[in-house]
């Protein structure tokens, strides 16, 4: 049995001292949460707490991708920042409302909108 690639791309772009906009493109589960993790850690690390992550190439989440962004989350707010979804494909928004998450972080309707909420443009 050979070994796949993980199908998940992060394209991260700093906005700002405290902002980070991280481009999730292909599938979020068991296997390619730690890739996710590993980058909100940096962005959170090096001091950017308002994290914009923008769903709208992300196919697919599971419940390990849920995981990563509650953690995240929690991090996010105890350093004073949050984090916020934008534009989430029809498949990842149903996860987000089916588990709750939605009441927690809510979903913006595009990356404009979701930098706005982060109070940069």
């Amino acid at each position: 049995m050979s070994e796949r690639e993980p199908n998940l791309d992060v394209g991260v772009t700093i906005r700002d001292a405290g902002t980070a906009v991280l481009a999730l493109a292909g599938e979020l589960d068991m296997e390619t949460a730690p890739l996710l993790q590993d980058d909100l850690s940096e962005q959170l690390r090096l001091g950017r707490a308002h994290l914009v992550l923008d769903l709208s190439a992300l196919g697919f989440m599971d419940s390990s991708g849920l995981n990563v962004l509650i953690r995240a989350v929690h991090k996010a707010r105890a350093l004073g920042g949050d984090v916020y979804l934008a534009a989430p494909t029809s498949a990842v928004r149903r996860i987000l409302e089916i588990t709750g998450v939605t009441t927690t972080i809510p979903p913006h309707p595009d990356l404009a909108a979701a930098l706005a909420a982060a109070g940069t443009r």
